[in-house]
């Protein structure tokens, strides 16, 4: 008899020891490593050709590759094929995450739902009875005549019916439950999901079948299992919002088809996941008076403008380290912003609590909320209200110059459409021809910028 091979695999980022050890040493994770054991490998067939005949590879020159455009199908929802860059491709691996809650299942059961009256769905459950599954479809009124459901966890299994069904798209839900008979260790380890990631997205790549599979995350965002997983997929997607919150946002992280950073916002209703056609009035809810601190900022999302609305607060600290708390951006710019305003603004806060908060949860990834962000600080620290009407975006650098941004000319055009008179952009972004009811003012200091309002 064969002796069995093991290896020690960390659960927390898929590094392998040759013995166990408490503690791992790349990611310095303490009780994580687990052992694993090997299967034998298999060299006349691969698993993936075991039921379906060998495939010979073929080399050829890249001229040789046919380049017909494969045409894309789309999933029902508008801001779902503009985070995929357009639609579903065929034969494509889609991997989307998310908390608990977030409405990843809800979102794809619905647009499985519509896709199946097209022909060819097929939703894998592995988490759910497909009498839960029912029940859900039932309460938000969803077509159920035409979706075929299978509920497994052995991947074999799920491609063997998968072939014989021929979709056009299928749904595993999710990656984490599901498992190969080969490999040797519990489902939702390191190895069964990089293995079960890798065996479903050879299976989509031969039979051009599109997969979408739900991936769980970890306490900190980020997803759950192997890095492998993000890498061997085609397009990884995040569904993020408050449980609080009825807004869901979907940004998508890695496209190989498309622009990555595209933006998709959702609302979570009774009838399920609704998209918000205009996601610009959902963040823009402000009252009619006017605030110290809060001031309107353009993001460039993607492929589109969003304007969203940046409050500060700026109040007396008691502590000998006083706080910087920010929601939405990162706290160390918030730090270096400051150091800016005091070195060529003339105004120090290093004995003030600072929050900065974006509000609707949306996460501001880009340099063109600097001037916004210090315009609604000195907003508060003055206590004098900016006006309604006023738009700001601009990068700020050290040395206390404001830096030009990309698509200048598409924020303003989309915050004049929203009832915007004013604006203080960088000088660069000015625009050579006037815009039709907006005061358009550039600045290239951050001292010609406080003098502005």
């Amino acid at each position: 008899m064969a002796k069995t091979k093991t290896a020690y695999v960390c659960n927390e980022c898929g590094a392998d020891f040759m013995r166990w050890q408490g503690q791992c040493s790349e990611c310095s994770a303490w009780n994580c490593i687990t052992e694993v054991r090997l299967g034998a490998v298999k060299t006349k067939n691969t698993r993936l050709d075991g039921y379906a005949g060998t495939t010979v590879a073929k080399v050829m020159r890249l001229d040789e590759v046919d380049l017909q455009e494969v045409p894309r199908f789309s999933t029902g929802f508008v801001e779902f094929d503009r985070v995929l860059g357009g639609g579903i491709v065929p034969g494509s691996a889609i991997l989307i995450g998310g908390h608990p809650g977030a409405g990843k299942s809800t979102l794809l059961l619905q647009m499985m739902c519509g896709l199946a009256e097209q022909g060819g769905a097929l939703y894998v459950t592995g988490e759910e009875s497909l009498q839960q599954v029912a029940m859900r479809a039932q309460r938000l009124g969803l077509p159920m005549g035409a979706l075929k459901m299978l509920a497994e966890t052995n991947v074999e299994t799920i491609c063997q019916l998968a072939q014989q069904e021929k979709p056009r798209i299928m749904v595993i839900d999710s990656i984490q439950v599901m498992h190969l008979a080969d490999v040797q260790s519990a489902p939702g380890s390191v190895s069964q999901v990089r293995e079960s990631a890798a065996f479903l997205t050879r299976f989509a790549k031969q039979y051009h079948i599109a997969i979408i599979m739900v991936g769980h995350v970890t306490k900190d965002g980020s997803l759950a299992g192997p890095k492998v997983l993000e890498h061997c997929i085609d397009c990884s997607v995040m569904l993020d919002g408050d449980t609080d919150s009825r807004y869901r946002t979907m940004r998508g992280h890695k496209n190989r088809f498309g622009p990555v950073n595209e933006l998709g916002v959702f609302a979570m209703t009774g009838q399920g996941m609704k998209e918000v056609k205009n996601p610009s009035a959902i963040f823009l809810t402000r009252g009619k008076e006017d605030q110290s601190g809060s001031i309107v900022m353009v993001l460039w999302e993607g492929t589109r403008p969003l304007l969203v609305e940046i409050q500060g607060l700026v109040d007396y600290s008691p502590l000998n380290n006083p706080r910087r708390v920010t929601l939405g951006m990162e706290q160390n710019r918030i730090s270096m912003l400051l150091a800016v305003m005091h070195r060529h603004g003339g105004l120090q806060m290093a004995d003030q609590d600072v929050f900065v908060n974006v509000v609707g949860g949306v996460k501001v990834n880009e340099t063109s909320a600097d001037l916004a962000t210090l315009l609604a600080l000195v907003s508060s620290f003055r206590d004098k209200p900016l006006p309604n009407d006023l738009v700001v975006f601009g990068e700020v650098g050290l040395a206390g110059e404001i830096r030009p941004v990309p698509s200048g000319q598409e924020r303003l055009r989309e915050a004049a459409k929203h009832g915007f008179r004013r604006a203080i952009v960088p000088m660069a972004n000015a625009p050579k021809e006037a815009i039709e009811g907006m005061q358009v003012i550039g600045v290239s200091k951050l001292a010609e910028a406080l003098e502005a309002i």
